[in-house]
């Protein structure tokens, strides 16, 4: 039986214009693909976002490896800087560009062509299930989470899943994601009264408990990392006021705060922190404080054990290099998969997502394969 080539279906799936939320025929032809393989296909679609899921093997298998990942794309940019079509999946020099070469439709094809060939030609006593979703570029609100709420509704159950997002930084194999920091954003409306600069008492200006309030969340220290996990992070990422006159005090001003944060705090102890530095400022300049703030994820670790280990063990043989445990980077769709089972992350060299003149080492496609195929192998042979 002839092997399915990861790369081909790379170059396929790029060429699928799937910008969030667009489906784009990505999810239509990996449906195809897994159909003809023996996988039971169901499409979640919520909220406009297209999902897939698909089972291999009987419902409610004790041992079932489940695969997570996205077709969705980031916007192209300047479409024009690009040196390579966007959706044209053209190969120069080793490499093939295009949007989502890295992020992560090749991660999608390479588990996808591993699941396959893995159940036409060694048939295991257990069950893989795959989740793809179209929404991890975007809100995140339809994507992965309804697949997740599908499962739960339809009595379907992961053993483990390992995400496929792009993990390593610079070289294939030396980085596996075990755990990722929390994410949250606060906006504060400071609100003052207006009046001429030039007789400032008449005023109240709600800048100066703006810039006050800034400076002492910026400057304070959240924590000095824990076992698993750097020091958490705060950045102020905008002040803004909308006042072109150099001659009036606004009334208004506003700003966000970005927070990235470890297993030592929580999305709402970190809220009530924000409120209460809030109020103390408002308290001391006789102004009035709003926040709003969205937890995007909380921190989550999967403890180094019997899935780490697995993966680590396919890495390190397929490439010679022992990757190290890690919880760095940005959200992922991991942080919804860790409330129905043990997850962790890997993936190709990120260092062109997101990009213009996005592009992957095609040679990786292939080594990623065999990596998947050698997980899934040494799953199913253990006991």
């Amino acid at each position: 039986m002839p092997q399915t080539d990861p790369a081909r279906l790379t170059a396929e799936l790029i060429r699928c214009p799937s910008v969030t939320p667009e489906e784009g025929g990505a999810l239509v032809l990996l449906e195809k693909l897994l159909s003809a393989a023996g996988f039971n296909c169901t499409r979640v679609d919520r909220g406009g976002v297209s999902n897939l899921f698909a089972r291999w093997g009987a419902r409610g298998h004790a041992k079932t490896f489940g695969f997570n990942g996205h077709t969705d794309v980031v916007p192209l940019g300047d479409e024009n800087a690009w040196s390579m079509p966007p959706f044209g999946a053209e190969e120069k020099d080793g490499f093939m560009y295009g949007r989502g070469a890295t992020d992560m439709k090749s991660g999608v094809a390479a588990f996808a062509a591993a699941a396959m060939d893995f159940v036409q030609e060694t048939p295991p006593d257990g069950a893989i299930i795959l989740t793809i979703t179209g929404d991890e570029e975007g809100p995140a609100l339809d994507g992965t989470t309804a697949l997740l709420d599908h499962m739960d509704r339809e009595g379907e159950q992961m053993s483990v899943c390992l995400v496929g997002e792009p993990t390593c930084p610079n070289e294939m194999g030396e980085m596996i994601k075990i755990g990722r920091r929390g994410s949250m954003t606060a906006w504060f409306t400071v609100t003052g009264v207006q009046g001429h600069s030039a007789y400032p008492h008449r005023a109240n200006n709600p800048l100066n408990a703006m810039v006050r309030l800034m400076d002492r969340l910026a400057s304070h220290e959240l924590d000095k990392g824990t076992e698993h996990f750097d020091a958490s992070t705060l950045a102020v990422v905008t002040v803004d006021t909308g006042n072109p006159a150099t001659n009036v005090i606004p009334a208004q001003a506003t700003s966000a705060v970005n927070i990235r944060f470890n297993d030592a705090h929580s999305g709402a102890g970190l809220t009530d922190w924000l409120q209460r530095e809030s109020n103390k400022a408002a308290s001391e300049f006789g102004v009035e404080i709003k926040v709003d703030v969205k937890i995007s994820g909380e921190s989550f670790i999967t403890p180094p054990g019997a899935l780490s280990d697995l993966v680590c063990a396919a890495v390190e043989a397929e490439t010679g290099r022992k990757p190290e445990l890690s919880t760095t980077g940005g959200t992922s769709d991991a942080r919804f998969v860790k409330n129905h089972c043990p997850v962790v992350e890997f993936g190709l060299v990120g260092k062109t997502m997101h990009q213009v003149d996005e592009r992957v080492e095609v040679a990786q496609i292939h080594q990623l394969k065999s990596i998947y195929a050698r997980i899934l192998r040494d799953y199913f042979a253990t006991a």
